[in-house]
């Protein structure tokens, strides 16, 4: 079964779509100013660690935890220009289009 399509891949989306969501919880909390924002930014980072936890056990720790991060960046980088109108440069977007190579490129491997 192709590597990108298993079940604990799909933890790890998860994981990372939780920890986006997170992270646009803990912008909108202001420094945890309105905590209500903050704690559900606390409440999601570990929910999307639960969901890690349960993609590792299906596959190597390093290929998760790449993915995550990688999958986390690019959403919370997306998540921050669509709603904090936050833009990075384009030596930035190059990173994360590197990140992204080196993390197919270490899952295929």
């Amino acid at each position: 079964m192709n590597a990108f399509l298993t079940v604990s891949f799909g933890f790890v989306v998860l994981a990372a779509i939780m920890d986006i969501i997170a992270n646009m919880a803990l912008a909108k909390s202001n420094g945890f100013q309105n905590k209500a924002w903050g704690f559900a930014a606390i409440a999601l980072v570990l929910t999307a660690f639960t969901l890690l936890a349960q993609a590792v056990k299906g596959m190597d720790l390093a290929i998760a935890y790449a993915s995550w991060g990688a999958i986390g960046i690019l959403g919370t980088a997306l998540g921050g220009w669509l709603l904090f109108n936050q833009t990075l440069k384009p030596i930035g977007w190059l990173g994360i289009a590197l990140m992204i190579s080196a993390v197919i490129i270490m899952k295929t491997a």
